[in-house]
């Protein structure tokens, strides 16, 4: 049984190490990032030089005859929706911490830069099964519940099925949300993700441990799969097996890519070894620069 003052200690220090990042970097970057759902029709005015010529209203310019641009007003408030992945695998980490604490460093920072930007944010965990589904809400505290939960919730499940998941939030959300999708993609989504896709603004957001790509030359190992309960012996000493492994993760990797490529996902690939900010600051101004393209 974990001690409630061990739980409320790991989230306080995630929330302290994410909150300077906040206020310096990812703010900023958020707000220019996801700049609203959508624009409200409000007025025109007449044309002034460096308008945007697409924004011309030509039934008000043949009636006046003079230029006249619409003006429109941002739709603010988002809905983000992270769809995290709690399946045994997460459940794994040789660098210090786990898969999953890394998915919860990410979904604070995210989290964090939309609260903060009067954005709502919700959260629904998944196994082979939907384990858990937050409502969206604004505040602080809502999204300590939220860390806390990626953190410590026990799952019913083992495995991974995305199709559930996605076709859950798909019901849930009929209407345009911003959806994170964080897991390990040790497996991968199938048709649910397109018809998610279509719908909502969706993020790929992955996470690896360095001992998943390559493996350790040290003899003779016992394997377990996290998910599926199957183990197994394998001398860890033959670098022909080792060669073999590395070559198999690189390709798992490849086809990741590939299929969150074809799905037209933005992608966040994240380490165990490595810090969070970096790819997010990443991910924020490649989606700017198409933005503004």
């Amino acid at each position: 049984m974990l001690d409630i003052q061990e739980i409320l200690k790991k989230v306080s220090l995630i929330e302290i190490r994410t909150r300077k990042v906040v206020n310096e970097l990812l703010a900023g970057e958020y707000h220019s990032t996801f700049k609203g759902q959508g624009m409200e029709f409000m007025d025109v005015r007449p044309y002034q030089p460096g308008d945007d010529f697409r924004t011309i209203d030509w039934n008000v310019t043949s009636r006046t005859g003079d230029l006249h641009v619409k003006q429109y007003h941002e739709e603010r408030e988002q809905t983000i929706l992270f769809a995290v992945d709690v399946s045994g695998s997460l459940r794994f980490g040789t660098t210090g911490r786990l898969k999953s604490e890394v998915l919860a460093e990410v979904v604070a920072l995210l989290a964090f830069s939309a609260v903060r930007n009067q954005d709502r944010v919700g959260l629904l965990l998944f196994s082979d099964r939907v384990e858990l589904f937050i409502p969206p809400r604004k505040g602080r505290e809502h999204v300590l519940r939220l860390v806390r939960e990626i953190i410590y919730f026990t799952p019913a499940g083992r495995g991974t099925d995305f199709d559930g998941a996605l076709a859950a939030l798909s019901r849930l959300f009929p209407r345009r949300a911003t959806v994170f999708l964080c897991s390990d993609f040790l497996d991968l989504p199938g048709r649910a993700l397109g018809v998610l896709a279509r719908r909502h603004d969706v993020t790929a957001v992955s996470v690896e441990d360095p001992a998943e790509l390559d493996l350790p030359p040290a003899g003779w190992m016992e394997w377990m799969d996290p998910e599926t309960g199957r183990h197994g012996w394998a001398d860890t000493s033959s670098a022909r097996l080792r060669q073999r492994f590395a070559a198999l993760r690189a390709r798992q990797r490849q086809l990741m890519i590939q299929h969150l490529r074809r799905g037209g996902l933005d992608h966040v690939a994240l380490s165990t070894r490595e810090d969070v900010v970096r790819p997010l600051l990443a991910f924020f101004r490649r989606r700017e620069k198409r933005r503004a393209a």
